[in-house]
């Protein structure tokens, strides 16, 4: 309950986190503590409006490589990492080897990020697709049930 509350919205104090989950304001934070510590919240953010920051055009990228070394890859690894347009970025199965999730203003800007991207280290196929609607963006994470955390403590 806790993560859930926490993911719909970060913005909540700690007292009212704690009513939403119906704890004690102590108990509460003891168990948001325990999840930090355990690595199961990484941090806190907030969400932004992308078109109110003129940042409308989201491309999915796929990517094929004939290399699969491991200095390849760190290699690909930090220069990617170092665009700033590319918020989500994967290492997948089946036809294509990477997966990126861009998010620029314009065609003319996507094409400097792929400029960028293609620049640095030599790739066999870029398959770009834009996407015309977000219909469900940045949705929160399924939290399984209680009795899936045997691992962890208090995670409620």
């Amino acid at each position: 309950m806790i993560l859930r509350a926490m993911q719909r919205d970060g913005s909540l104090s700690q007292r009212e986190l704690a009513d939403r989950v119906n704890l004690s304001s102590n108990a509460c934070w003891n168990r948001v503590q325990n999840l930090k510590k355990q690595g199961v919240i990484l941090g806190q953010t907030v969400k932004l409006d992308r078109e109110k920051l003129d940042l409308g055009l989201v491309v999915f990228v796929m990517l094929r490589t004939r290399h699969h070394s491991v200095d390849w890859l760190e290699k690909f690894r930090k220069h990617v990492s170092g665009i700033p347009e590319v918020i989500d970025f994967f290492r997948i199965g089946g036809d294509y080897d990477y997966l990126l999730k861009v998010i620029t203003r314009d065609m003319k800007s996507y094409d400097e990020v792929y400029q960028r991207l293609i620049s640095k280290v030599e790739l066999a196929s870029v398959t770009s697709y834009f996407a015309m609607e977000a219909i469900e963006e940045q949705r929160p994470l399924p939290i399984p049930g209680p009795t899936s955390f045997k691992s962890f403590k208090h995670i409620s």
